[in-house]
């Protein structure tokens, strides 16, 4: 290998590769192995932070929060150049037909995505001009009354000239599974006021392989789609992933409905209507960069490609539900990946990122969701809940849960177990309880009766749907069905008390077939949702902090997640096509659960910030959004987060900052927060090169950027919380707010922490005029050594009525 390296390093200096030198490299690709997707970056700046000094191009850079743009020669002249030298780089490399350039990744981090085998990879990796080479990982999708419950319609819309005109000209990037451009929630004709052609977006849209028709309409005003690493991974299937936007799976298009779906359209699902549902900001535009799939996920290579373009194309917020499953193995440092290295490049282009926490919770450090420059967004439950209830026989009223009418009402009917009515011998082919397959059940004994079904396994993994049952029995003539759960995983029981019911009533002959079927109940109306004063709650689901650094889960000194958003049993559009939730194919609208869910409200809810505040940049979006959050739910209560008890049932506990991060997000007060915590692309270097563990080169690699130390450590990062995982003795972090209200305004700073560690804040109080920053400063004291975090606030509160609170979490250690 290091004679083929020679060779290399000869052909720079020569401009070309000899004879000897193919041969070497061929040899090298013959006896290697299965070729995998690496990511190389590269030296040189890409077209984001370049600022001149190569022969012939002019700099390119832009400064913290601004577009890239993408009209000037000198960028297109650049990024041209920055291609070239990808590709002769592989060239001289590599024999043509050895190997597959996916991507050039030229806008936000210089390098490309190839197809390659391990030993080549390898000598990519001792190339001169090579930073780094990662191989691919893989990401997962982390899987409407919220408008209503958040205030939008009441306190927000309003003040932007109402829903017709909530999120005017601000375009919100999906990276997701596609869209169902078809959908009544994307209808360009919905609102009385046209789309015209916006004024800086630049994407480009699809046309449908089949109908020849564009994704786009107005409303949908870009539509692309990324898949060059399934396709070399083999697990690209064109007959169900479409090699085009459409979404063939559903979370995409219930995303894209969430943040900017339009207002007032009735949801309609099973039969019933469920009244209407609307996005965040139901007049922003939809641009689409469908790099997620059905059966397996992504790629990164695929992600970072949809990401790049998204911002070449002029986006303004990015809706990330996608996720890796853990830390990424390919690299040390959870901040440093070529995710991460390129969400940070978006941001300097002034585009603000949510993404969701993940779906690990409720145990600790299960975030997928890391770095400072993101908005990482947890899970909530809201206020609505749809509950029937099952009244036995005996008088006992079991609580349930379910979108279902009532059987007749002041009327009890019979029940029957799915078991105790299987005909002949089918039970050996089917799980008879799962109640999937109506010919195996007698129709003679369920008509008229109450249907018991089991809630097994095969609904978990996706081979049985309540929709099944539902049409099983609707065929069988039934009166009703009840879903009884197994223990097919933590915090799911029998209910006692209904089997215990059902056995002693039912009469069975000495080979336990049943003689008589005495039992009997009346199921409650499902349909009408029920609103609870309890909300919100954190969702058993949602990924909790602390923060982790590395690979080896060491906790970073920044909180995680940044904020709550409803996250549990959302409302949304469903694509036609979707078959990722067995319950909703060939649905409109789906009522389905994650931090997936509660990314694209916090995604629509900065559109509506960015609209009010069009200069602002995504740290002061961000933390207009944090530092106006709630700690209390609807009660007056401090949030509650949802966690297994010992015996692996479902309680609630009091919630920390680990499961909420600042709190649950306020749009009415996040439009004028008063102060805000600002940051740009040096203070997220800062944080980097103050972070123990981080080599400055490693940093540099990803950043093209050499290290400052001014911070001098990562806790003073100007972020609305502040997060010290190894607190010895006293530490003193500082933070700088900016007045953004229209007046001066005095503030008052209070603090407060749990017992085991003193905290005092400098100066008690401050005044700042119209757009004047200042400094002020926290100093957490370790009183005694607990081995727990412990938690604070401090609050700032203005003389004019605003106020920001950001969260406070320290370990105090003993040294």
């Amino acid at each position: 290998w290091s004679l083929s390296s020679d060779c290399f390093r000869d052909s720079l200096i020569l401009g070309k590769m000899d004879m000897l030198c193919k041969v070497l490299v061929f040899f090298a690709i013959f006896y290697s192995v299965t070729a995998e997707i690496y990511i190389v970056t590269m030296e040189g700046d890409p077209i984001i932070s370049y600022k001149g000094g190569v022969n012939g191009f002019e700099a390119t850079a832009v400064e913290s929060d601004e577009k890239i743009d993408t009209t000037s020669e000198l960028v297109t002249s650049y990024g041209r150049h920055l291609e070239r030298k990808h590709d002769m780089l592989l060239g001289m490399l590599f024999e043509e037909g050895s190997y597959k350039k996916l991507y050039s990744y030229k806008h936000l981090i210089n390098g490309f995505a190839a197809h390659l085998s391990p030993d080549q990879a390898e000598m990519l990796r001792r190339s001169p001009g090579v930073k780094s080479v990662s191989r691919d990982w893989k990401v997962r999708k982390l899987t409407t009354h919220t408008p209503q419950f958040l205030g939008l319609p009441t306190d927000v819309w309003p003040t932007g000239g109402g829903y017709d005109r909530a999120g005017e000209d601000i375009v919100i990037g999906f990276i997701d599974s596609g869209i169902f451009p078809h959908h009544p929630s994307f209808a360009s004709h919905h609102t009385s006021v046209p789309y015209g052609p916006h004024p800086s977006y630049k994407g480009k849209c699809e046309d449908d392989p089949r109908t020849k028709l564009s994704f786009c309409n107005g409303k949908i005003i870009g539509a692309q789609h990324f898949a060059e690493a399934a396709k070399a991974a083999g697990a690209f299937n064109p007959d169900v992933d479409f090699a085009s936007p459409m979404d063939g799976d559903g979370h995409g298009s219930h995303t894209a409905a969430i943040a900017a779906g339009n207002n007032g359209v009735p949801v309609r699902m099973h039969g019933y209507e469920f009244g209407k549902a609307s996005g965040m900001a139901p007049r922003a535009r939809i641009a689409v960069y469908k790099a997620l799939y059905r059966l397996f996920g992504g790629f990164v290579s695929d992600v970072v490609a949809a990401v790049d373009q998204a911002v070449h194309d002029g986006v303004d917020i990015l809706s990330l539900s996608v996720g890796p499953n853990s830390p990424p193995t390919t690299t040390k440092i959870t901040f440093l990946n070529p995710f991460d290295a390129t969400l940070l490049g978006a941001v300097k282009a002034g585009v603000f990122v949510a993404q969701a926490a993940g779906n690990g919770g409720p145990f600790p450090k299960t975030l997928v969701s890391y770095s400072p420059w993101i908005t990482t967004v947890a899970a909530a439950i809201d206020d609505r809940r749809y509950k029937n209830h099952l009244t036995l026989g005996n008088g006992k009223m079991l609580a349930g849960i379910g979108l279902s009418p009532s059987t007749r009402p002041h009327r009890s009917y019979k029940m029957v177990s799915a078991n105790d009515v299987l005909l002949g011998s089918s039970g050996v082919r089917y799980n008879p309880s799962d109640c999937q397959k109506p010919e195996v059940l007698n129709k003679k004994l369920v008509e008229g009766n109450i249907l018991l079904c089991g809630y097994s396994f095969n609904f978990v993994a996706g081979s049985a749907s309540i929709k099944k049952v539902a049409e099983t029995a609707r065929h069988l003539g039934a009166a009703g069905f009840v879903l009884v759960v197994e223990n097919v995983s933590p915090g799911t029981k029998f209910d006692p008390d209904l089997i215990d019911y059902y056995n002693v009533t039912t009469s069975r002959d000495w080979m336990g077939r049943v003689k008589s079927f005495n039992a009997e109940g009346s199921i409650g109306d499902g349909l009408e949702p029920i609103l609870h004063k309890s909300a919100p709650e954190v969702a058993l689901f949602s990924a909790r902090g602390p923060n982790t650094k590395d690979f080896s889960f060491q906790d970073a000194d920044l909180l995680k997640p940044d904020i709550l958003a409803p996250g549990s049993l959302i409302w949304s559009a469903w694509s036609q096509n979707g078959t990722d939730e067995a319950n909703y194919v060939g649905e409109g609208f789906a009522l389905i659960s994650g931090t997936s869910m509660a990314a694209p409200h916090i995604a629509g809810i900065a559109a509506l910030v960015k609209q009010k505040h069009p200069q602002w940049s995504p740290a002061a979006i961000k933390s207009a959004l944090m530092t106006t959050s709630t700690v209390m739910d609807r009660a007056g209560r401090p949030l509650q987060a949802q966690q297994y008890s010992e015996t692996e049932t479902m309680t609630l506990v009091k919630a920390t900052p680990f499961d909420y991060g600042s709190g649950h997000v306020n749009p009415s007060a996040a439009l004028d927060p008063g102060l805000v915590f600002d940051a740009g692309y040096e203070d997220y270097l800062g944080f980097l090169c103050t972070t123990p563990g981080i080599n400055a080169h490693e940093i540099r690699n990803f950043t093209n950027t050499p290290c400052n130390y001014k911070m001098r450590h990562p806790s003073n990062f100007n972020s609305p919380s502040i997060a010290i995982s190894h607190l010895v003795r006293t530490q003193t972090v500082t933070r700088r707010v900016t007045n953004v209200a229209e007046e001066e305004e005095t503030y008052t700073i209070t603090s407060r922490m749990e017992p085991s560690i003193a905290i005092e804040v400098s100066p008690p109080a401050m005044t700042l005029r119209a757009g004047a920053s200042r400094e002020f400063s926290v100093t957490l004291t370790v009183r005694s050594v607990s081995g727990v975090y412990s938690f604070g606030e401090v609050t700032l509160k203005g003389s004019r009525g605003h106020k920001v609170s950001l969260p406070v979490v320290a370990l105090g250690q003993k040294r």
